[in-house]
């Protein structure tokens, strides 16, 4: 038996509402595990930044759809939950927050270009403490 769209859906949902640390999904066909690990501590460069890193495998978007304007650009300044990008996976958009407060100094992947996991998709110039 295959994944139609709606199974997937599920799937998704099941991952985003659960609270746990560790979700399992197995039928006869397929088995899931989806660990989730602490939200990372972004690491810092040599220039005094830190990066946001692709947390999956996918397609980078800058905007919200086609011909919007991108969530930031050079100079915008963020904070940790501030979404700066989506990525899709299995036709599915997944909002990517920024996780850290400052400013965008950099922006390293062009628009619909396939990003693998950690991956540099941004550089902010980061808050004083």
């Amino acid at each position: 038996m295959a994944l139609d769209e709606d199974d997937v859906r599920e799937i998704l949902r099941l991952i985003d509402e659960s609270e746990g640390e560790e979700l399992r999904v197995e039928t006869h066909a397929f088995a899931l595990t989806v660990i989730r690990e602490a939200e990372p501590v972004q690491p810092v460069s040599e220039e005094g930044t830190r990066t946001i890193e692709a947390p999956i495998l996918g397609t980078f978007y800058r905007a919200p759809a086609p011909g919007a304007a991108p969530f930031v650009d050079v100079g915008s300044r963020v904070e940790a939950d501030t979404v700066v990008c989506l990525i899709e996976v299995m036709k599915m958009m997944n909002p990517i927050p920024a996780g850290v407060a400052g400013t965008i100094a950099q922006i390293c992947v062009e628009n619909a270009a396939l990003v693998e996991y950690g991956a540099p998709l941004f550089r902010v110039a980061e808050d004083d403490a």
